[in-house]
């Protein structure tokens, strides 16, 4: 009799069991797709002087991306005692017909900032735009340059830096965390 009756319960209990997990109601779990980080293959550096309008174009171009060839690096020289008026432009060359990523950076500006260093003693760099939340974002910026020397600038893209750790808003990529996103640097001659 006690063998019927554990028999009875487990016809009961594993219909209800298994009914139970199977709601109708509950949708699926979502896959999570991850955010893909664009694939940069070029930073164009432009520089345009605000006394005479001369440009002086920087650019960084790897088109098989990371390893493979040696990306190809346009250095320039600007004049002592001048000001510039700077814009980048970033491209994914690897799509046909290449892929505009400057745009992104302003759509999600408040995830992105670039900063600027450079070895040179007598040029400043400036940011000249800004985010949504009024930080800054750099894809426009002025240089003004002193004396003759020679050295670099760096540019370096952040993606979802701190904008609020210490020295970020200044352009001290020290305390900024986040994704580097691209980073060259650019010999440059000032004469």
């Amino acid at each position: 009799m006690r063998y019927k009756f554990i028999k009875f319960l487990m016809v009961l209990v594993v219909p209800i069991s298994f009914f139970s997990s199977c709601n109708d109601n509950e949708a699926p779990p979502a896959p999570v797709v991850p955010n893909e980080e664009e694939v940069i293959t070029t930073l164009n550096y432009t520089l345009i002087s605000e006394n005479e309008g001369d440009t002086v174009a920087l650019s960084f171009q790897d088109l098989d991306g990371d390893g493979g060839n040696a990306p190809t690096i346009t250095s320039g020289v600007l004049t002592q005692n001048t000001t510039y008026n700077c814009s980048i432009k970033l491209l994914n060359e690897m799509e046909s017909p290449a892929k505009d990523i400057t745009e992104e950076v302003k759509e999600e500006d408040e995830e992105h900032q670039f900063f600027f260093a450079s070895t040179l003693s007598g040029v400043s760099i400036e940011y000249a735009d800004q985010d949504a939340d009024g930080n800054p974002l750099g894809l426009s910026s002025i240089i003004k340059t002193e004396g003759a020397e020679s050295g670099n600038i760096t540019v370096t893209l952040r993606h979802e830096p701190d904008k609020k750790a210490t020295g970020v808003s200044s352009g001290d990529i020290t305390n900024a965390g986040g994704e580097t996103d691209i980073e060259v640097s650019f010999d440059i001659l000032i004469k």
